[in-house]
């Protein structure tokens, strides 16, 4: 994917991983959006690049508060469901917009399903988090490009997944033996 001379967005940005490898990748402009405050890098926060906004909740975006409108959207987020996140992510990005969620499914299967110390080990609860939001974006009229496990774990030991979207194109074919794949690479 394409990041060089885009305007991004960094939903959940935190102390900015995301925002850095899009910079690193060229991107023209960052938009670190985080619901905390003073988690974002002070090398990061000094870029003239990277607008923070620090205080925002990703669930009540609107396209007015960006001087310039997103292609691309990183989303990042902890202790709530992309699904919650999505409708506003989706929203505020410019035709042609492009999306890549970190898919956690220890916020996505509902708290009976994740295991002690919040894990969620069972592949078939990875395979149903990742298939049912590649359900949601499409049924909102997005297409899901690709589907890959995430080479690092979460803090706890999670498996998680990248899905990413497009506002144009068509959705992978075999959707459904990719988010398979994706899931069978981590066991």
């Amino acid at each position: 994917m394409k990041v060089a001379g885009r305007v991004c967005l960094d939903v959940g940005a935190s102390t900015g991983g995301f925002t850095d490898c899009l910079l690193q990748r060229g991107a023209a402009r960052v938009y670190a959006v985080d619901v905390g405050v003073g988690q974002l890098d002070a090398k990061l926060r000094k870029d003239p690049r990277v607008v923070v906004m620090e205080k925002t909740n990703a669930r009540a975006l609107d396209p007015r508060i960006f001087g310039e409108q997103p292609t691309l959207a990183v989303i990042d987020v902890a202790f709530i469901s992309l699904e919650k996140v999505l409708p506003s992510v989706f929203g505020v990005l410019a035709p042609r917009g492009e999306v890549i969620a970190l898919v956690k499914p220890q916020f996505e299967v509902g708290r009976e399903a994740v295991g002690k110390g919040g894990v969620v080990r069972d592949p078939a609860l990875h395979r149903q988090a990742v298939a049912r939001l590649a359900r949601y974006a499409v049924l909102r009229g997005w297409h899901v490009l690709g589907v890959t496990a995430s080479p690092l774990r979460g803090p706890k030991g999670n498996r998680e997944f990248f899905l990413h979207c497009s506002s144009h194109g068509r959705t992978v074919s075999d959707l459904e033996s990719m988010i398979d794949k994706s899931v069978e690479a981590l066991a």
